[in-house]
């Protein structure tokens, strides 16, 4: 243990995440709207379709649509103090830009947060997670046109006067550097990533960027006491060598990641971006009032971290690696998963330092977890469970280097493993890379009853819960 006592703060917000597109189902129920994700069966990398196939496994997702009190009551049971998900654009909004919202939309989210404030469990929002309305991606380019900042701003206006009373913590766009990567799934983008002009796409980034200002504004007006933080895929960059070219070639790929979270933390642009756009041929085409606008800066920074990666100039040594979206260059020294994402618990702690002294705002790690195939067992109770001992060794080590993390004066407001319950896999888009605490009887050909049993972890996290942090093995 970690000397057996809490080292963890108090109030500490422990708890789990899940996304919209990826666990809800109903794509189509109560006056929905198509969404990017639903002509995506691939996840992140596929290509899309015309119209909605049989084989999109996020149609369904795990049907939390209409499970939700009964896996929220597991979330209870965990002992979860938060609870990250999003609102699907595409249900409060069926097109994006229609005039009223779809009241049965906003109900089912009512009811949602209700449940989990019956719990004592805090709703974690995020309002823009990989779905924008199919509509403004067909009809408008997704984010390269202007005209989607006011229509997220009468969306995010719309929510937070809704659930004023109920939601506290907010996100704004789920990892909004990932838009460099996966420019259809983050930004709605409908051009093909070939042919995407970079002057389109850092255009399309700053629409983004003056929206997440917008929404900062508008919330921080309607409750003051609301908590608007940005969120950002963390993968910090370490130079391959100790050559001066390698050590610089880390500092840029940070900086590609970062800048992002330096104008919402921020305020502005850094001026490290002059160079760039000057290389590229980017004017950035700023509207009267955009430079104040983006003064609205967020509460607090999140993040998700499942790996690490490494920078280098040498073409020799370039090989992509797997990983979350990105795809670096791979670490001698790590193991990965059967995914092939590097496992690197310190990356974890030296990307909390790396943030917070960037920074000096508070972190929440929003997204931390361990895809990977579950078996599906009968103990000698006769009870349906998972031993997913892997999770739970690399939930812990995680855990202890965000203790380290704490105690090297970082301050953390919480932390929420990725797919609390198993779900569709965002970049992969199966049900068989599993993340879960809770198992769900789904499998990548549609078949399964949608039960859900306890895997071995789901007590373990109860433990470490319960025990603020004091459960852990060092």
């Amino acid at each position: 243990m970690i000397n057996g006592t809490e080292k963890f703060p108090k109030g500490f917000l422990w708890g789990g995440a899940v996304a919209a597109n990826q666990c809800e189902g109903a794509y189509n129920e109560e006056g929905k709207g198509l969404s990017t994700q639903d002509i995506a069966p691939r996840g992140i990398v596929g290509p899309i379709t015309e119209e909605p196939t049989e084989d999109n496994m996020k149609l369904i997702g795990i049907d939390f649509y209409h499970r939700y009190k009964e896996d929220i009551k597991l979330f209870a049971e965990m002992g979860f103090k938060v609870f990250r998900t999003s609102i699907a654009w595409s249900r409060i909004f069926p097109n994006g830009d229609d005039e009223k919202p779809n009241e049965k939309g906003l109900q089912f989210y009512d009811d949602l947060f209700d449940e989990c404030l019956k719990y004592g469990i805090e709703p974690l929002v995020t309002i823009s997670h990989y779905e924008t309305p199919l509509a403004l991606s067909k009809n408008y380019d997704g984010w390269v046109n202007r005209k989607l900042i006011g229509f997220f701003e009468n969306y995010v206006t719309t929510i937070f006067n809704r659930y004023k009373n109920k939601v506290k913590y907010w996100l704004t766009f789920n990892e909004i550097n990932s838009v460099l990567h996966a420019p259809y799934m983050s930004g709605g983008i409908f051009t093909d990533k070939e042919k995407l002009s970079k002057q389109d796409l850092y255009q399309a980034i700053h629409h983004e960027l003056v929206a997440s200002a917008k929404a900062v504004k508008i919330g921080h007006e309607i409750n003051p006491d609301f908590k608007i933080g940005c969120m950002i895929l963390g993968v910090p960059n370490y130079p391959l060598t100790s050559q001066p070219s390698d050590v610089l070639e880390a500092m840029k790929q940070d900086r590609d990641n970062l800048f992002f979270s330096d104008i919402q933390v921020r305020g502005y642009y850094p001026r490290y971006m002059n160079r760039y756009f000057k290389a590229n041929n980017i004017e950035i085409k700023m509207e009267p009032g955009d430079e104040e606008i983006l003064k609205n800066t967020v509460d607090f920074i999140s993040f998700s971290y499942y790996m690490s990666s490494c920078a280098t100039t040498d073409p020799e040594k370039k090989k992509g690696a797997a990983g979350n979206i990105i795809a670096g260059v791979p670490n001698p020294y790590l193991e990965a998963s059967e995914w092939g994402w590097q496992i690197d618990p310190q990356g974890l702690r030296y990307i909390l330092n790396l943030l917070y002294d960037r920074y000096q705002k508070p972190l929440f790690i929003v997204e931390n977890g361990l895809g990977a195939v579950d078996e599906l067992i009968t103990d000698e109770n006769g009870n349906k469970t998972v031993n997913d001992d892997y999770r739970i060794k690399y939930l812990n080590d995680h855990l202890v280097q965000v203790a380290e993390a704490i105690e090297d004066g970082v301050d953390l407001m919480g932390y929420t493993t990725w797919g609390c319950i198993d779900l569709v896999s965002a970049s992969t888009a199966q049900l068989k890379k599993r993340y879960g605490f809770i198992y769900v009887d789904r499998n990548d050909d549609g078949s399964g009853t949608l039960e859900r049993y306890k895997k071995k972890s789901f007590n373990w996290y109860k433990e470490v819960i319960a025990t603020n942090g004091g459960s852990l093995e060092d």
